[in-house]
């Protein structure tokens, strides 16, 4: 029988306190505090080079703003910005270019090539991985300049480009300049999937080593072949990986226009090589006689916003994000 002070105490714990339950509040507001306190410097910069930068441009897109001096009136147009840039008629060549450029890096250099570089330097010895690992961040660690300048080296034409020196003309050598001789897409893919291949091979090679190496003997024990390890095991456990790495890049395409500029300039010709980036770049600031459509380009800009927001949210459900981040289940033994 349950003595009369234990019975008393059991009940207190069961009904609960008015201190008890004050002590239980006072310890969770502090946690949240100082959660919210370690939080709080990235929270503030997000808010600064982030939010508030978005909230201004979508606000510059609904004016007429064009002078470089920001300090001329902002005459509200309304969705004037809007109607102009989708019946502009460079328009739907700049989207297809902009897809094409996007997919095509995305799928064979920043997720495609980055998973069989990984893959493949995680099964060569340490240090021949470690050395070609770092021979694949050259690109990435080289200036922009001096980078694009290597690239027009080689495909300048002849007796300048190193590609028509050394490769005969039977094997493809055209004599001319490769970029104004039908292959600027081939040089704007290869340049820009040079760099995003480095980034996404160093983040699979993380997560690759990451893997319990007594669950790959045992496979290999029971039979596996190379190819069903990596279908049926270390692809399944880089899922979190895959997905970061084709939202960010894909983000990253989106949005980067550096060497498209220093290469093609988005030619030769007209809009050859232009993407959506680019575009909304020369719009606000390339200056003529002083106008630089500073609310055409954010229009540009804040369209570009939009449409990276809602590939974020399909890669999310795509790769089923919930699932990702939950905690996992502990069996009751």
């Amino acid at each position: 029988m349950t003595p009369p002070l234990e019975k008393e105490a059991l009940v207190r714990a069961a009904v609960g306190e008015p201190g008890s339950t004050r002590r239980t509040l006072g310890r969770r507001v502090r946690s949240t505090a100082t959660a919210y306190g370690f939080l709080g410097p990235t929270i503030a910069l997000v808010l600064t080079f982030f939010v508030v930068p978005g909230i201004l441009l979508l606000i510059l897109s609904f004016t007429d703003l064009a002078s470089v001096n920001f300090g001329d009136p902002w005459n509200f147009v309304g969705f004037a910005n809007f109607e102009r840039l989708f019946t502009d008629r460079f328009f739907p060549k700049i989207l297809r270019n902009t897809v094409f450029y996007v997919f095509t890096t995305l799928i064979l250099f920043n997720l495609g090539l980055a998973l069989v570089l990984a893959l493949v330097t995680t099964n060569i010895p340490r240090r021949s991985g470690f050395f070609f690992r770092l021979v694949w961040l050259l690109p990435r660690l080289t200036p922009s300049v001096v980078y694009i300048l290597m690239w027009k080296r080689i495909a300048q034409a002849e007796p300048f480009g190193i590609y028509n020196q050394l490769v005969p003309e039977f094997l493809g050598a055209s004599g001319g300049n490769l970029f104004l001789g039908g292959s600027p897409w081939t040089f704007v893919i290869l340049t820009n999937g040079f760099i995003g291949a480095s980034f996404g091979m160093i983040i699979f090679t993380s997560a690759l080593l990451s893997i319990p190496e007594d669950l790959l003997t045992a496979a290999k024990v029971d039979g596996a072949s190379t190819w069903r390890i990596i279908r049926d095991i270390k692809l399944p456990l880089i899922k979190w990986p895959l997905l970061f790495i084709a939202t960010y890049q894909t983000l990253s395409l989106l949005t980067s226009f550096e060497y498209i500029l220093l290469l093609t300039e988005g030619g030769p010709g007209l809009f050859t090589t232009e993407v959506w980036a680019l575009t909304a770049y020369k719009r606000a600031f390339a200056s003529y006689a002083g106008n630089s459509q500073w609310a055409f380009g954010a229009t540009w800009a804040i369209v570009l916003v939009t449409v990276a927001l809602m590939f974020a949210v399909v890669y999310v459900k795509l790769f089923k994000f919930k699932e990702l981040i939950q905690e996992p289940r502990i069996d009751n033994l």
